[in-house]
């Protein structure tokens, strides 16, 4: 049966190959690069939160120190500014576009900076080319400042079609990766998705579940995609409870743990392992799949969920990919 259009409303929206199973547990484990830790470490050890010292925040710096006054009228705001914690699939954090005459020429290279501060090597390759496919590369996106860099509380954030990136030196506690992200792609065919290769590693633990574990993990309809807020919860999660796994079938869990991770820089990697250890590890998770959106009528199940108290993913895979991952101690 041919894979029907499906429409995608939140885009419309600007202001808001078979692989083996044994192969996807050391794709997860290489995708943290070599020295990865594991999640059964206690949280203390893994703790390597960003500071206002890392590579990232140092830019940021330089940023807003170079801004002129008019600048910084337009792109720099209070730290509890509502736009802070705002998520969506598609939206401009503040008006200018990074291509624009609003920046200078070191401006823009700074700003570039920051974003590969941010994200792994594979991470920093695959975002530009979803934002080149979607939208038309990187200078089309917008950028904000919350706080003020050097002070007790500050955060840069980047948002646009398919994705919010952060950077907040962990002046935010109890919050990793700065707050909520967001990635996607807008490429329909799955094979050709940048980001479909989450689902394919998803769908390795469902392929791993036995009939009754498979009825449980399987569910008619997802909740509202952007409904990450921490802490998670059960009720909302549905699904499977990851206690109730075999070790085989939860080191497959973590495995998509690490993929969902890998795309950031390694301090905020290590950082959220730390608040899903302490919220409970892999046994506080629950993990669910959903009949809806089911691409090519394969399967396949497109549309997945893992969420516990400290680590909420949500991954919608049809008509193509928009997902959103929040991790940390409480709701930021």
């Amino acid at each position: 049966m041919p894979r029907l259009h499906q429409d995608c409303p939140d885009c419309n929206d600007a202001q808001q190959s078979s692989v083996t199973r044994r192969q996807f547990v050391q794709a997860g484990a290489a995708a943290l690069a070599a020295g990865a830790l594991p999640l059964g470490l206690g949280s203390r050890s893994l703790q390597a939160a960003p500071t206002p010292q890392s590579g990232a925040e140092t830019a940021v710096k330089q940023l807003f120190d170079s801004l002129s006054d008019k600048q910084r009228s337009a792109i720099c705001f209070g730290f509890d500014h509502a736009s802070r914690t705002k998520i969506n699939a598609n939206w401009a954090i503040s008006e200018a576009r990074i291509a624009s005459d609003f920046y200078t020429d070191d401006q823009r290279h700074l700003i570039g900076e920051i974003f590969k501060g941010v994200t792994s090597e594979d991470g920093h390759e695959r975002f530009l080319k979803q934002m080149e496919h979607d939208d038309g590369g990187f200078d089309q996106y917008h950028i904000a400042i919350f706080g003020e860099p050097g002070s007790e509380q500050f955060e840069w954030a980047l948002t646009g079609r398919h994705l919010t990136i952060r950077a907040d030196g962990n002046t935010t506690k109890g919050v990793a990766l700065g707050g909520p992200v967001v990635y996607g792609h807008g490429e329909e065919d799955p094979a050709q998705n940048l980001f479909h290769y989450q689902t394919k590693a998803a769908n390795e633990v469902f392929k791993a579940l036995d009939a009754k574990q498979a009825e449980a993990a399987l569910l008619d309809k997802p909740p509202r995609e952007n409904n990450v807020e921490l802490p998670g919860s059960a009720e909302r999660a549905g699904g499977i409870a990851v206690s109730e796994l075999s070790s085989d079938q939860k080191e497959l869990v973590e495995s998509v743990v690490k993929v969902l991770l890998a795309p950031y820089r390694d301090e905020d990697v290590k950082e959220a392992l730390a608040m899903l250890k302490e919220g409970g590890g892999l046994d506080s998770l629950r993990m669910a799949f959903f009949k809806q959106g089911d691409l090519n009528y394969d399967q396949v199940w497109d549309i997945w969920r893992i969420e516990g108290p400290t680590f909420v993913s949500h991954f919608r895979g049809a008509p193509h990919v928009h997902a959103y991952l929040n991790v940390g101690l409480r709701q930021s």
